[in-house]
């Protein structure tokens, strides 16, 4: 914290601190000495003045060090006649002065000092849960933060704030009663779907010219509050719930293959956060017509579709299990699952290039281990029964074709060419004749 911002905030709200604090670094960079090595020009004491003006003060105990062993703890009165004396000696210094700040510096930790003696967190609990938001205490002093319901900045030296562990909403310990929106994870867990059309704008007037959020009086000429619109949700907002924070939003990206940043409300920004990496687009039904123009797409689908092939061969042998290859996709679990579910950040590393590169290298590891380093994964190959020609075949071969009934795998050239049926399953069809009993007609 920069001087004019501990001047500042002495002078506005007399520094009372809320929570406590560590041993902060003096204006030279070093520790903040103890207050009887303070120079005697700033704290007088039994050298200059009686004993009387220093007991008065309250300084004549270390009170910064660290405890060793059982001590008995300063009077809480000592410190708080100490407190007022700075803050006396603060306002007659010199504006800028050296003098003036080291005397703010030693009036800070003489606040946090009686802030630990009164013990504050007997009143401020670590957890609290309210509207399904599961809020911990925060304990980083040095980290800045906004508050998401008053959009002040948090002092994390003097202030005790909260930050949610669904949705990361972060507020003052003083704002928590005031809070009125959910908890976004909850909306997540119960509704795992997207807005899917493009800023669903119902306009101002049907919202009222209020907030959709806090419904605060809002209008597009700024009075008495600017009307921000939320392009995810297509609503109005006003500047405490809407910062002007951008994000990708999915319909652009599903109907018009674009990732431009977008302004949306807080809340939208919270929710598009947690949905990111959640695989709930299903590309052929919701714009089938995408593969026809995007070629990317179509290559990460047959990447995909030799992946799920190769997957029965890992499930069976037990080396592939021992190095645990499926574990290369342990981020996108949903790639050994199926072929056409997509999540948000699976389309934006597909455009930006990179999912296209990791998953051509996972695709490689896979079929060496099937094709090349693994004996029983090779002696579950196929031949072709067309041209009997030829090395072993695997159904994600980029030269074969399969069977849909049977599951054979062919030569693509051999099979196309053959006007006959597969011979697998017309062994099998066979096969399922001969087993059939003979019904006799009485």
């Amino acid at each position: 914290m920069e001087y004019d911002e501990k001047l500042a905030l002495f002078r506005q709200t007399r520094l009372n601190p809320f929570d406590r604090g560590e041993e902060e670094d003096g204006p030279q960079g070093g520790k903040t000495p103890p207050l009887h090595e303070a120079r005697p020009e700033l704290f007088p004491g039994t050298r200059t003045h009686s004993s009387d003006r220093t007991m008065d003060l309250g300084l004549a105990e270390d009170h910064f060090s660290r405890p060793m062993g059982s001590i008995v703890a300063p009077d809480i009165e000592q410190l708080k006649m100490a407190i007022e004396e700075c803050k006396k000696l603060i306002l007659e210094l010199p504006e800028h002065s050296e003098r003036q700040k080291d005397t703010v510096v030693k009036l800070i930790h003489l606040r946090l000092k009686l802030q630990e003696l009164k013990d504050p967190e007997e009143d401020e609990p670590n957890l609290r849960i309210l509207l399904e938001h599961r809020f911990t205490k925060e304990k980083s002093k040095s980290v800045k933060q906004t508050c998401d319901k008053c959009s002040a900045i948090i002092w994390g030296l003097i202030q005790t704030w909260y930050t949610c562990t669904g949705c990361y909403y972060c507020c003052h310990s003083k704002c928590m009663n005031l809070i009125t929106k959910p908890c976004v994870k909850s909306k997540v867990s119960h509704q795992s779907a997207y807005e899917l059309s493009i800023c669903p704008e119902i306009g101002l007037d049907r919202q009222d010219y209020r907030c959709a959020e806090c419904r605060t009086p809002i209008s597009l000429r700024g009075v008495p509050t600017e009307a921000r619109q939320c392009d995810y949700t297509g609503q109005y907002y006003c500047s405490t719930c809407h910062w002007n924070d951008t994000a990708i939003v999915p319909a652009r990206v599903i109907h018009n293959w674009e990732f431009e940043s977008r302004k949306v409300c807080r809340s939208s920004m919270r929710y598009l956060t947690l949905m990111i990496s959640r695989p709930v687009l299903k590309l052929k039904e919701i714009n089938p017509l995408l593969f026809n123009f995007v070629e990317e797409l179509v290559e990460i689908r047959k990447l995909r579709q030799d992946i799920l092939l190769m997957k029965p061969y890992f499930i069976t042998c037990k080396e592939a299990m021992e190095a645990r290859l499926l574990l290369q996709l342990q981020e996108r679990q949903h790639f050994v699952e199926n072929d056409d579910m997509y999540s948000l950040q699976d389309l934006i590393d597909i455009s930006s290039g990179r999912l296209s590169c990791s998953l051509t290298e996972i695709h490689t590891t896979f079929a060496k281990h099937i094709k090349l380093d693994c004996e029983r994964c090779q002696a579950k190959g196929f031949v072709c029964e067309l041209c009997k020609e030829g090395d072993i075949l695997f159904p994600f071969d980029s030269h074969t074709s399969v069977c849909y009934d049977c599951s054979a795998v062919f030569h693509r050239d051999c099979y196309y060419d053959n006007s006959t049926t597969c011979p697998r399953c017309a062994r099998m069809t066979e096969r399922k004749q001969d087993e059939e009993p003979v019904v006799r007609v009485a």
